[in-house]
């Protein structure tokens, strides 16, 4: 089935992100997917598992009420497009990674043409077909089926544990605040993570 997401919510999602791009549309797509399955959040605790830090993020976050300062929004960037959705009330999830070749054959000229443009060496004839090409994979991406846009799997992750309130430390170096699970030990002294990488370095 194609994108079953109402115009006005693509809409609404492309002015909550900033832009209209592929990235933004992925994550439209694997939202209805958990919509489908879950529900929002509003209704039913959910939770996700990002691999990326693309786009498709922000979808995530406004479409199926995850977000990263509630908590329930786990960004793991491993370079992957892949999102893991997860009912609390169970622990059941669902596991969805994009099938690279539903973006079409054009999909590495467009990205070329995208890493020119970022360079800013890109010609105006070269930027205009870049455009092309992204609204033709936008157009591939909501219109295709789910099941060729992404692989579902089980996830092989339990699901997270809730957030937790810890202990506030002070680091020894700057004197800051730091949560106690990001604290670091070194020489004798409770470091935060930049201090640390600082003072590790000159030892």
């Amino acid at each position: 089935m194609s994108c079953t997401t109402p115009n006005h919510v693509i809409e609404e999602a492309v002015r909550f992100h900033g832009h209209v791009c592929p990235g933004l549309v992925i994550g439209i797509r694997a939202s209805e997917v958990c919509l489908e399955e879950f529900g929002h959040n509003n209704d039913e605790p959910i939770c996700c598992v990002c691999e990326t830090d693309m786009c498709g993020v922000d979808a995530i976050q406004f479409m199926t009420g995850c977000t990263l300062g509630k908590g329930n929004l786990m960004q793991r960037d491993y370079g992957k497009t892949a999102f893991t959705f997860y009912r609390k009330r169970d622990g059941k999830g669902i596991r969805l990674l994009l099938n690279r070749d539903a973006l079409g054959r054009d999909h590495d000229e467009s990205s070329d043409l995208l890493k020119k443009s970022l360079e800013g060496t890109i010609t105006a004839q070269e930027a205009e077909r870049m455009e092309a090409l992204r609204e033709q994979t936008r157009q591939q991406i909501l219109d295709a089926p789910i099941e060729t846009l992404f692989t579902r799997m089980e996830p092989d992750q339990f699901i997270p544990r809730p957030p937790k309130i810890l202990e506030t430390l002070t680091c020894e170096h700057c004197g800051e605040g730091i949560m106690e699970s990001r604290s670091r030990r070194f020489a004798g002294q409770t470091l935060c993570i930049p201090c640390f990488a600082k003072v590790e370095q000159k030892v």
